[in-house]
């Protein structure tokens, strides 16, 4: 057993979903030519003037309440001092002792075990541009800015998290928070929702804090399991050798599955933080406060429980449905659809999560109430289970509706002339196992029902299928 304890604090960067940039009203369209959406005020020439976006506030403000913390009254927009490439002004401008959150929390499952974690603070900043380094010049590296200027919110944990595990999951938990809200769309390919983890051990049963090293800017929540388990080894073997942690920041290798030192640490006083001259205190008026918390709306662990209790649907379905907001909107409208949520329920998480696993996109295939009427098709026997499973990935496939997909198939078999002969084909050529069952083997019932289906294709009517074979078998 380890002798020392891990300790983990996030920094998660959301990108809040406005139109436009924070500052300026350049639009925040993401995969746009290079330096398309720039404009003098992000691209830091003199003379400009940032005008901040309220929607952007609003989306911070949202973001504040759902995770409890206290809305400030005032905060104050400060530069933070640095020099980048992807910085045209030399500074980003973002909030330091003033900021618009603070003093919450999130509390999640991990195991079946409640978890709660402190969120310290929540500020607003702009985003930085980036550095393109393949593009079409091997020697030489360009400046995109399409991304500068865009609104984030820096959402600062407690170090109260213990493992990977349990990073992973504060950061679902949030991200299905945000996504929730509709103030930001939770796209970690495309860097909307990233994190930087800052990891440290101590020993087990001390109060102090170990030095730490930042991982910075992982997006992914398998890469950040890794990158803390790699990172917690490479700390854990330096202590046991009698060496000492140095505090850095680390980026994590993908490829080769390691954390690589990038640079020292910078403290806050690097920074040379002052309060920006061309802001002013940004004042939030309690009648605007209250409107926003009247409209918030409903989370997706409150969409959960109430799945449970509406749909009377088991704790596990309502967590995998929720899981997403796309998902659970998906499954209300086939419920509607249908009137079956529990048969809703199991499709979506087999069929099309299945499908979904595989890196299909059915939810955008398969209207709803295309798959509620399949559904319904099963619950009058106008098709089968097995059949609904192919209707299904045809509907995919073909992107048509259910009532041609059933038909193009000729749709379930429910003549009893032709059903009788396909039971009588498969005793023909079952004799011993019709005489096991005749003896008292009563499992084998079923055996002869899957025969039957297989011979069908899977288009035999299950019920007739049931009666049919009652009579011969007895």
């Amino acid at each position: 057993m380890t002798q020392y304890e891990t300790v983990i604090g996030l920094e998660v960067h959301a990108q809040l979903k406005t139109k436009s940039k924070i500052f300026c009203s350049c639009p925040t369209t993401f995969g746009e030519p290079p330096n398309k959406n720039t404009c003098p005020v992000c691209l830091g020439l003199p003379g400009v003037l940032p005008v901040l976006n309220k929607t952007a506030v609003e989306y911070a403000i949202k973001a504040g309440l759902a995770t409890h913390c206290k809305v400030q009254k005032r905060s104050i927009w400060a530069r933070k001092n640095y020099f980048y490439p992807d910085l045209p002004k030399g500074y980003q401008i973002s909030q330091y002792e003033f900021p618009l959150c603070l003093d919450g929390y999130l509390e999640f499952y991990v195991k079946d075990q409640k978890k709660r974690v402190q969120i310290q603070r929540i500020h607003m900043e702009e985003d930085a541009g980036k550095l393109l380094h393949d593009f079409g010049h091997p020697d030489s590296s360009h400046v995109d800015l399409n991304r500068a200027g865009t609104p984030l919110v820096e959402i600062v944990s407690s170090p109260d998290l213990r493992s990977s595990e349990e990073a992973s999951a504060y950061l679902k938990h949030l991200r299905n928070i945000l996504v929730y809200l509709d103030v930001c769309d939770g796209n970690m390919e495309e860097g909307s929702f990233r994190c930087d983890a800052n990891v440290s051990l101590r020993p087990v049963g001390s109060e102090k804090l170990g030095t730490r090293a930042e991982l910075k800017n992982i997006n992914s929540f398998k890469f950040v399991e890794k990158a803390i388990e790699y990172e917690v080894a490479r700390q854990e073997a330096i202590l046991n050798e009698g060496g000492r942690v140095v505090q850095e920041t680390r980026l994590f290798n993908s490829a080769k599955g390691i954390t690589e030192s990038m640079r020292s640490k910078e403290e806050a006083h690097d920074y040379r933080y002052f309060p920006d001259p061309d802001l002013l205190p940004l004042i939030i008026d309690d009648a605007w406060l209250k409107e926003i918390q009247k409209n918030l709306p409903e989370l997706g662990h409150q969409k959960a429980e109430r799945f449970e209790r509406d749909y009377a649907i088991p704790h596990y379905d309502a967590e995998v449905l929720t899981a997403e907001k796309e998902v659970a909107l998906y499954f209300e409208e086939v419920v509607k659809q249908c009137g079956d949520a529990k048969r809703a329920s199991n499709i979506i998480m087999t069929e099309m999560l299945g499908l979904a696993a595989k890196g299909e996109k059915p939810f955008e295939t398969i209207p709803a109430i295309e798959l509620g009427k399949a559904i319904t098709m099963t619950l009058k026997g106008t098709i089968s289970g097995k059949m609904l499973k192919d209707v299904i990935l045809a509907m995919h496939t073909e992107k048509q509706s259910a009532e041609t997909i059933v038909n193009k198939m000729g749709g379930q078999l429910s003549d009893s002339s032709a059903i009788e002969a396909i039971i009588d084909k498969v005793l023909a050529a079952n004799p011993d196992n019709v005489q096991q069952y005749k003896s008292g083997k009563d499992k084998l019932f079923g055996f002869f029902v899957g025969q039957v289906m297989k011979e069908s294709k899977g288009k035999a009517n299950p019920q007739v299928v049931n009666d049919l074979l009652k009579k011969k078998l007895f």
